[in-house]
């Protein structure tokens, strides 16, 4: 049956000029790779680690010898739609499935709960017939699960991503809308979206407009499939539960881990799922211990604690990597020791990210951002804050991204109007002292980081080299999550975050640029950009963004692909301009395990893909 779906799919792929994006993560929000989280939301995140407590990778006892243990950073919600970020992604991926995924993060979409998809010859109407499965609280699944939880994707006040399934650019299911008669982010009219159950196996969706990235839309998590009513947040369903009691401790899907216990701030535990239909887990549990601090991930590591883990920038040694490319041209091999004496296993992976320090344009003026700017040396903080863990990043997309192809990329690149791979304190002084702020009379301004020493180093030598400049540069730390939370509610000035692509296509990163979606007043319910307030600035290149994303919306069809281009481009030149973010590095996902772990390599779209039933422990 996967057969069918390729199928399918090429022919999707062919009369649509083979457009369909194929790699990347998990629009989520992401830290920096080496504290192993995720991404989101045009905002950040990311977890290519994974850790739990008690020696030798145990947690302390014979009763959790098979146990997993992983570290991760804080989790915000178990429940799929409203996640967006990579460390809930990594516990949701265990718990919830959809039709299909990425697996292990590689970019070939694969089957999970589809069994089989026809599309129409207009590439309009999906025609999909799933798996027989089973919930973990005993239920079937059938086609109306999926329509009720797509439904709740569209509807509920707490989804998060309500435009990918609804959205011009994204999977664009027709729905009708109302201002007064809506709900949700979408003002969508309940029950309203075109989606038909044919029978318990079978359901159908029709789009407004072709969608090229459709099977790679639907990897993500918040398509996954919960049980007909189980929550009670959508029209006509009471609900079993309610929905902070959903995200935070009555997990129900089809996963191969069960849901056991999560402690914010601290721990999270799924259990294996032995009804489960695909392959049954060998371990009996997965554990996450939460860290953020780069010294207790260290010591936690030392101490043999964890089984797959990161290794924080400040300990990190390239010279420790003896590596080679494998068939992916990922870069496999051994790493040590560690300061334990431990060598380890290590693999390499350049994934679809960027990592960027941010502005909120109501608090920042544009001198302020385009001097930082010109203050930032690109190639400095990748060798001696960021110990080369990453490519240098003139633009927000990624050259595996860049709509123009590689040449594009480095031409965009190249014309980096603030001094490529320099300080330029002289040009920074002359914008600054042109806007009236000067070392006697500075603009004071706070840089918020997530808990991360290569990041509060970037702090410490951007606060340096702006001395005598005309900025009183503020540093502060923050836990992830309530970076985020903070973000949202517009309280951050200055921030450091990153974002990570779930398929490789650049309205999935760009679509956060939109000013009108950075208005941090809608966010999260009306809004889900970045934490920009862009709209706020007075400047043509509001004007600019805002018209080419409008231009990409309404040219969806398959031969309007230059007008898109142009309209991607537009984007990333007003972002710049603007300087309403300031790009740093894209990623290097690193992992580190122990010889007794048999785990799978992950791909370039993150570890936060992986479920473990496959994963094993000989210790």
């Amino acid at each position: 049956m996967a057969n069918e779906t390729e199928i399918s799919r090429r022919r999707l792929l062919q009369a649509t000029g083979g457009a369909a994006a194929t790699i990347a993560i998990a629009g989520c929000s992401g830290e920096a790779p080496e504290e192993g989280g995720d991404g989101g939301d045009g905002s950040d995140g990311s977890d290519g680690s994974d850790g739990s407590d008690g020696d030798d990778g145990s947690d302390g006892g014979d009763e959790n010898a098979n146990q997993l243990n992983l570290i991760n950073s804080s989790v915000s919600t178990i429940d799929p739609i409203e996640s967006t970020d990579t460390a809930s992604a990594s516990v949701i991926r265990q718990l919830y499935e959809g039709l299909v995924t990425y697996p292990d993060g590689v970019p070939e979409v694969e089957n999970v709960l589809l069994d089989s998809v026809d599309i129409s010859d207009d590439l309009l109407t999906y025609t999909f017939t799933i798996k027989e499965a089973t919930f973990h609280n005993g239920a079937s699944l059938t086609a109306n699960d999926f329509k009720y939880s797509w439904r709740r994707l569209a509807e509920a006040p707490q989804s998060q991503r309500s435009n990918f399934l609804l959205g011009s650019g994204f999977l664009n299911v027709s729905a009708e809308t109302s201002e007064e008669n809506g709900v949700g982010p979408a003002s969508v009219v309940p029950d309203s979206e075109a989606i038909e159950v044919i029978d318990d196996r079978t359901f159908s969706v029709t789009l407004n407009a072709p969608a090229p990235a459709a099977l790679d839309i639907l990897t993500y998590d918040s398509f996954g499939a919960l049980p007909e009513g189980y929550v009670g947040d959508v029209e006509g369903y009471d609900g079993e539960v309610d929905q902070a009691t959903f995200a935070t401790e009555s997990a129900a899907g089809t996963g191969p881990f069960e849901f056991d216990m999560w402690e914010p701030g601290t721990e999270v535990r799924v259990t294996r799922y032995d009804d489960y239909h695909g392959e049954t887990a060998s371990l009996d549990s997965v554990h996450w211990q939460i860290l953020e601090d780069d010294d207790a991930i260290w010591t936690y590591v030392n101490e043999r604690n964890a089984d797959i883990f990161p290794v924080p920038t400040p300990f990190y040694e390239q010279s420790n990597i003896d590596a080679e490319a494998d068939d992916r041209g990922r870069q496999a091999g051994t790493y040590g020791p560690l300061e334990n004496g431990d060598e380890v296993n290590y693999l390499g992976v350049s994934e679809l990210s960027t990592f960027y320090v941010g502005f909120n344009a109501a608090q920042t003026p544009r001198s302020v951002r385009r001097a930082i700017a010109y203050i930032t040396n690109h190639e400095e903080l990748i060798n001696e804050v960021f110990e080369g863990r990453g490519q240098e990043a003139f633009s927000f997309l990624p050259p595996g991204v860049w709509p123009e192809g590689p040449d594009g990329y480095q031409e965009f690149a190249d014309a980096f109007p603030y001094g490529k791979n320099e300080t330029d304190r002289d040009s920074a002084q002359q914008i600054l002292e042109e806007d009236g702020y000067t070392p006697d009379d500075p603009f004071e301004l706070t840089l918020t980081t997530y808990e991360s020493e290569a990041f509060e180093q970037f702090g410490r030598l951007t606060r340096d080299k702006l001395s005598g400049l005309g900025i009183e540069l503020t540093l502060e730390t923050s836990p992830f999550n309530t970076l985020i939370s903070r973000g949202e509610e517009g309280d951050l000035q200055f921030y450091s975050l990153g974002w990570i692509w779930s398929w490789s296509d650049p309205a999935y990163g760009l679509f956060g640029f939109e000013p009108e979606n950075t208005n941090t007043d809608l966010i999260p319910t009306d809004a889900d950009g970045y934490y920009l307030d862009w709209q706020a600035a007075d400047s043509e290149n509001v004007q600019k963004a805002q018209d080419a994303w409008e231009r990409f919306e309404n040219n969806p069809d398959p031969d309007a692909e230059d007008i898109r281009t142009e309209a991607f481009v537009d984007i990333e030149e007003a972002r710049r301009d603007d300087m309403i973010m300031l790009p740093l590095y894209h990623g290097l996902t690193e992992r580190f395990w122990y010889d007794y772990v048999d785990v799978a390599p992950t791909g370039a779209l993150g570890p936060h893909y992986q479920k473990y039933n496959q994963t094993s422990l000989d210790n």
